[in-house]
């Protein structure tokens, strides 16, 4: 594939940009006064105004421009088909499986994994619950008052925002610590007071191959 670089649509939104970087959001929007309601999005429950960036009704036709040349509609569908996206693994990109519905269909090498998929989730709420609940024990019969997860890049950047986003709804008396440093100051820290009987270790890692 030609470098991002080189292509038609990337050459074009660089001479677009020599053009629209001396433009300012005061003449956009005088030019334009519905810029505000016709340059934003509403899906999901999320909003997205993109109104007040130096962009054009040109700037976006580039853009598609580049994502057409780029071939990106046929890259979401072979994400979404289970096709080998990650190159450098030779493996399917299953994101859309942890997503899934239980009745929904992805096919790797001729096989489901949206059932697989639903039985480890299963299996995790369940854990959790028990974690939760005081049921699951430490060596010594106590119940979990504090957990830790090491794991880094993703395996750390994920499990911290999907708590920190849903803290509200957490229960306080688990104490949740994150460890994602090879430097070991970071976890003798981290278990500085924390009671060996008390404390549950979850390793993270998605590929199963993090030092």
């Amino acid at each position: 594939m030609v470098a991002l670089s080189q292509t038609t649509a990337w050459k074009a939104l660089i001479a677009h940009f020599g053009q629209a970087k001396h433009l300012s959001l005061r003449e956009l929007f005088n030019a334009d006064p519905d810029r505000g309601e016709r340059l934003a999005l509403e899906a999901c429950g999320i909003y997205l105004d993109y109104s007040k960036h130096r962009i054009t009704d040109e700037t976006l036709r580039l853009l598609v421009s580049l994502a057409e040349e780029r071939g990106l509609g046929r890259a979401i569908e072979a994400m979404f088909s289970g096709e080998k996206i990650n190159v450098t693994e030779n493996r399917a990109a299953l994101h859309t499986a942890l997503r899934a519905p239980a009745d929904a269909v992805i096919n790797v090498d001729g096989h489901n994994v949206v059932p697989d998929v639903h039985a480890v989730l299963e299996a995790m709420e369940g854990f959790a619950s028990q974690v939760r609940n005081g049921l699951w024990k430490g060596y010594t019969g106590k119940a979990m008052r504090a957990v830790v997860n090491i794991g880094i890049g993703g395996s750390d950047l994920g499990p911290v925002m999907a708590y920190e986003a849903l803290k509200y709804y957490s229960q306080r008396d688990i104490a949740i610590h994150y460890v994602s440093n090879v430097d070991g100051t970071d976890i003798a820290e981290t278990l500085r007071g924390l009671n060996p009987e008390t404390t549950l270790f979850i390793v993270s890692s998605k590929t199963f191959t993090t030092q």
